[in-house]
């Protein structure tokens, strides 16, 4: 199963990606806007992925922002 989410906003660089995904890290850009957040979104998502055998990976996204991409196998029940 593969599943893609796109987003318009301000992307992230790509040494900023390298580090996404770990827990409490924000941008630079992110602590400037106020936003929020508290850095542990993606960290809880690449978490599960991995505990389910799967993976997320970021990239630049056609619409300006971030592309996830997030994989799941797909196991038959025996």
């Amino acid at each position: 199963i593969t599943i893609t989410v796109d987003d318009d906003g301000p992307g992230v660089s790509p040494e900023d990606r390298e580090q996404i995904f770990r827990p409490f890290y924000r941008t630079d850009e992110a602590r400037d806007r106020e936003s929020g957040g508290t850095g542990l979104g993606l960290a809880i998502v690449e978490s599960a992925m991995q505990q389910h055998r799967g993976w997320v990976k970021a990239d630049d996204s056609p619409l300006g922002g971030l592309r996830l991409t997030l994989w799941l196998p797909l196991y038959k029940r025996t």
